[in-house]
């Protein structure tokens, strides 16, 4: 089983650049290693969780938490779940996952929330497996859609 541990503040300049090779692996905008890890070293001061992965580290889970709306407890958003391409296939996504549902029970959190897209074949069996479900009230419930704006 892989090796998870939660990242602290000396880790900022890695989480940076492990956020910055995902974007980049899926052609999305990034503002570069050094602001991504500006970024995150503000937020693990205050409403986020980040895991890594493997020695190098070879990937990350990025927890958000918030007061809840609908019970005492906190809500849990997956923001990013990444592991380098070359190191996929060894468990270590599922090892992420396993650790940030602890994590986020640790945390008082009674509901984790994430979003993925349709192609992601991998990433979407991989929650599946974990129990993660996209259908309202159970599985022969409605499919529920993540929807997103650039404002």
């Amino acid at each position: 089983m892989a090796s998870v541990r939660q990242a602290g503040l000396d880790d900022a300049d890695v989480i940076g650049q492990l956020l910055d090779a995902f974007n980049r692996e899926y052609d999305d905008q990034t503002r570069g290693p050094s602001w991504l890890a500006g970024r995150l070293a503000g937020l693990l001061r205050q409403d986020t969780v980040v895991l890594l992965v493997g020695p190098e580290p070879d990937g990350l889970a990025v927890l958000r938490f918030r007061p809840g709306l609908w019970s005492a407890g906190l809500e849990c958003y997956l923001a990013e779940l990444y592991v380098k391409p070359e190191r996929r296939g060894h468990g270590m996504g599922r090892a992420l996952m396993e650790a940030a549902i602890s994590a986020a029970r640790e945390r008082g959190a009674d509901r984790i929330e994430l979003g993925t897209s349709e192609t992601d074949a991998a990433a979407r069996s991989l929650y599946e497996s974990l129990g993660f479900v996209n259908r309202e009230g159970g599985p022969d419930g409605p499919v529920m859609y993540f929807y997103e704006r650039e404002l």
